[in-house]
Order: C-alpha cells, then structure tokens, then sequence
C-alpha cells in the first residue's frame, strides 16, 4: 500500500480562505484541495441549491427531444422507456416512466433481458415496440454507439431518442435527439452526469414547458442520488446538487420501494456510501440474477404493501447473488494460480458455467487480491462476455481499444467495462491486452494508493472538526471523504483483534506530547496487531468518524493503513 500526500496549498490561499470563511487551516486546506477558494464557491459547496442546476436546454438535441415528446403525448402516441438491466438503467426508466406517466397512459418500460438480449439497445427490443405500436422508444443509459440498432428501428417506423453518458464511437446514431453530455459538439456546462442524471435533465426540460418547477421534481431526485452513488460518477458541480437533494429524499420522504427496502435492513439516517453497498446491491440483484424489470416494478410501485413484497423477492435474488459470487471469486482465484499468473500485469479468467450476472462484481473481488486491470469471462450464448473493472489511475475503456481487432463489441467507462468476443479470440485476446497493459501501466499503479489529505494532530480532532467534516458530504470521487495521516501513535495497552476471524483491529490511541485518546477501528487490519504491540510508536492514515453505540454517540478514528 503506497501512501500519497496531497500537495499543500499556498499558505497564502490557505490564509485568505481561514480568515474569509473563519475555519482553521485543515478546513481552509480541505476546501482548496477541492478547487474551493473564495467565499462564493465555498457557500455553493456547503449550501448546495437547486437553483444551480443548469438549463438543460444547453444540452446539444434537447429541443429536439422535448418537440417529439411533446407532439408523442399530444397525439396520444405510445412511448416505449428502455434502459439498461444495471442501477443506472433501471433507475433511468423508474424516472423517465413514472414521469410521463403522469401526463399520458400510453406509456410502457422495456429492461432487456440480460442474458438473451445482452447490454444496451436490442433488436429484440425494437420488435416489441413496432409490433405493439409504440412509435417512440426513449433509450436511457445506452444507445449513443447502437447506430445500427436506430437504423433498423427507424425502416421500421419507430423514433428515438437517446439519452446517454457513455463514450459516443465515431459516428453518432441517427435519431431523433442524443443526449449525451460527452459528444465533442455538445456545449452542456458539464459532462459527468449519469445515465439518469440526463434522464432527469430531460423531464426537467419537459416540464418547464408545463409550467411545472424544480420542486415538483424533487421527489424523482432518490432515483438519481442511487444512479450517481452506484455508478461511481464524480460527485462534484451538478452532480453534487442532485445527490444532495436525493439523499434528503431518501431519509426523509423516501418513494414506497425504497421505503421497503430500507425497512428491510433496518437503518436509519443512509449516506450516499449506503447507498452504493446496501441500497444498490439489491436493485442490482434483479438484472443480475432474474430480470431488470423487477427493479423497475419496485421503483415505480405505489402501493406500500406491494412494494414490500417486492423488495422481499429482490432480497432473495441479492443473497442468490452473494452465493454465487463468493463461489466464482473462489474459483477464479484459483484458476489464477493454476495458470500460474500471480504476477502478469492483468488478470484474464474464464469458464463458460460461471453466471453472468456476478462477472463484474468477481472482477471487483479479484482486484482487491490481484490490484491489477481484471476482466471476468462466461459463456453468454454463441460468444464469450467479459465484465472488465480497472485500477486507480488507468483507463481499461482505452487498452481495450488498442485491442479491438479481437472484440466483437465493447463498452463503458475508464474503470468498468463490457465487451463480447469470439471463443477461438479468447486467448489472442487475452495475450494482447496483457501485452497492452504491461505497455501502458505506470508500474507505481500497480500498488493500491491512498491518497492522504493532510497531517493531523490528535488534539485537533474535536466534535467541530467533525461537524464541518459531515458538510463536506455526500462524498465519492471528486470529493472523498477527508483522509489524515498522523505520526508518533501508540496503543494505551488495549489493541486486539475483533470479527469473524479476527479479521479487524480495535485499538485506543494516544499521540506522543498528546493527551487525548480516542478509540480506533481498522477494517480488514487484524494482520497490523503485531505493529502496534508492546507501545511501539507507528503512524496511521485514517478518517474521523463517529461510533453510535446504545444511542451514544462518541468521536472514533476509521483506519485505511498502518505502518511502523
């Protein structure tokens, strides 16, 4: 584990921005960190509004889009809402069909089936909405590289419009409108929205043209807080506002299906990190292990009571999911060993009976053994399917790229992406990309990196420290939750092991020339006992958290690392 300090701002800038804003300098160096360096930009950041929401009429084709909505919901005409099987698909088509529901009856939502239709916009698809009369389909979180897919809907008399946050190819599908914030001649202020983030600029357009205002779409905003959490987008500028005013959503007025779920598990108070690991999972679940659109019927269900036995249904699929991805990361693992490939650059696996709907997630478990660019392989019909996820720092979307001689189909992101190929290209493949990678990767990539804010001093952390800290949420990339490193630590005496297996440490810290302890939780340090045995002195990176114990609730240090 490498440890990267953040470069110190100018203690100049440092200087202005505690005065200005009357913090200490940690804050003050927090803020710039995060491109924050006047009063202004510090009052949008702690007091996110509404009102900074861009018009969504600066997206390239909105017009456009808004027009044939328009004249479809005028002539009574029937719109298909199609999405993709993941979170951000599912919640895509929650929004966009409840919405238009509430201005037209002629509405339906189409999840392709994961297994028989694969990811993004399918023929099949297509064929539903021409032989059921739908002559609108509006495709969320896909379609900006399904030109054919347009072409073959259009000979056959069905519009579209795409509303997407993938990478376009180089020539853009023929419909009616894409909205897709990343095409190079599209001048939206800013381009890291997810899949239902331009779903929701979308209705945003649409209703302003009825007179309706923001506020009546904030309690559309839950379903875009889980998009932006589960689909690991920046949460910075817009994105920002809108998990914000979700996460109140969701702890406050929650819609039925959440409202279940969160009975479910029993917590209160969620944080956009729940969000991702507790709420996400179970919505996944659906496409993963039976069909999307059960997700979508949870999302959109009114009525409480149905909505709970859904969310029962889900909660079965998710633990189907936890069995089978445990079993397949125990497999894959070992087929790594057996190949003998513990130190390649990458990790390439395969067996065509592993199921499809966990590869990505099994490819997620393999990185936190082998920190290395991973792509899960299966069987999916007549071609091999691959989930690929990537390291900090570098971009697998381009390394596949360099290898697209031996792909069928590939898509996605810098961090996670799919992709299809021939049975007999697996091993050319497979041989290629790790000839790509070793090319390409900084080796210092290689090792996990945590990316260390700023000193801290024991003493320094007080319930101010952290009241100021919680502002700084929701956190995820582009705005992580602050990591401090401190020096000269030593356990009071009473350091252990805790968890299944010992697996965790538990220990209460004192700082040397330092009075104040506070109580430490390492997740996944239970290896790290030896270092602070015997009041040796170590040093820490961690964050400040708090511990609620029997309605108590004290200050307690979380630890990433620790090292003599």
């Amino acid at each position: 584990m490498r440890w990267t300090l953040r470069p110190k701002p100018e203690q100049k800038k440092i200087n202005h921005l505690k005065d200005t804003l009357n913090v200490d300098s940690t804050i003050a160096s927090l803020l710039i960190q995060r491109g924050i360096e006047d009063f202004d930009t510090a009052k949008d950041f702690f007091r996110p509004s509404l009102d900074h929401l861009h018009n969504p009429f600066l997206m390239k084709d909105m017009q456009k889009a808004v027009d044939r909505i328009g004249t479809a919901l005028k002539n009574n005409e029937r719109i298909l809402v199609f999405g993709d099987y993941d979170v951000d698909g599912t919640t895509s088509v929650a929004l966009m069909s409840s919405y238009l529901k509430t201005h037209s009856e002629n509405i339906s939502s189409y999840i392709p089936d994961r297994y028989l239709e694969g990811y993004g916009v399918s023929y099949k698809g297509i064929d539903f909405a021409h032989d059921n009369d739908f002559s609108l389909i509006i495709a969320l979180d896909c379609g900006v590289k399904a030109v054919d897919k347009v072409l073959y809907a259009k000979e056959k008399g069905v519009d579209f419009i795409i509303c997407d946050h993938h990478r376009p190819g180089n020539i853009i599908p023929n419909a009616v409108a894409v909205l897709d914030p990343k095409q190079e001649d599209c001048n939206y202020p800013y381009n890291e929205l997810c899949g239902c983030g331009v779903g929701f600029k979308l209705i945003q357009a649409i209703a302003s043209t009825k007179g309706e205002t923001i506020e009546d779409l904030t309690p559309y905003l839950d379903l875009v807080a889980t998009a932006i959490g589960a689909d690991i987008v920046p949460i910075t500028g817009e994105n920002r506002v809108l998990a914000y005013f979700g996460m109140q959503v969701i702890n406050q007025n929650p819609r039925a299906g959440f409202k279940a779920i969160i009975n479910q598990i029993k917590k209160e108070a969620l944080t956009i990190t729940d969000v991702v690991f507790v709420i996400a999972p179970r919505i996944n679940a659906a496409g993963r292990m039976k069909h999307g659109i059960y997700a979508v019927d949870l999302l959109t269900q009114t009525n409480v009571e149905l909505a709970e036995q859904y969310a029962q249904e889900i909660e079965t699929f998710n633990t189907d999911r936890r069995e089978a991805d445990k079993q397949i990361t125990i497999e894959a693992l070992q087929q790594i060993e057996e190949q003998k490939e513990q130190k390649h650059f990458t990790s390439v696996v395969y067996n065509q009976n592993w199921h499809k709907g966990v590869i990505g997630i099994v490819a997620s478990r393999l990185i936190e053994t082998y920190y290395r660019p991973t792509l899960v392989f299966t069987k999916s019909g007549d071609y091999l399917a691959a989930s690929a996820r990537s390291v900090s720092g570098f971009d697998v979307y381009n390394a596949l790229e360099a290898c697209s001689e031996y792909i069928e189909q590939f898509g996605g992101h810098k961090y996670a992406a799919g992709l299809t190929l021939k049975e007999e290209n697996y091993q050319v493949f497979k041989d290629a990309f790790e000839a790509e990678v070793g090319k390409t990767i900084p080796k210092n990539l290689l090792l996990p990196e945590i990316k260390v804010d700023a000193n801290l001093q024991l003493d320094q952390v007080n319930d101010k420290l952290m009241r100021i800290l919680k502002q700084f949420s929701p956190f995820g990339p582009g705005n992580m939750s602050p990591i401090f490193m401190s020096e000269n630590l030593q356990d009071t005496g009473y350091g252990k092991c805790v968890g299944e297996d010992d697996k965790h440490l538990r220990i209460t810290v004192k700082q040397q020339n330092n009075n104040n302890k506070l109580v430490c939780i390492g997740f996944g340090l239970g290896d790290k006992l030896p270092l602070i045995k015997n009041k040796n002195t170590f040093k820490s990176v961690f964050s400040v958290d708090e511990n609620e114990w029997k309605g108590n609730i004290s200050l307690q240090l979380k630890l990433r690392d620790i090292k003599e």
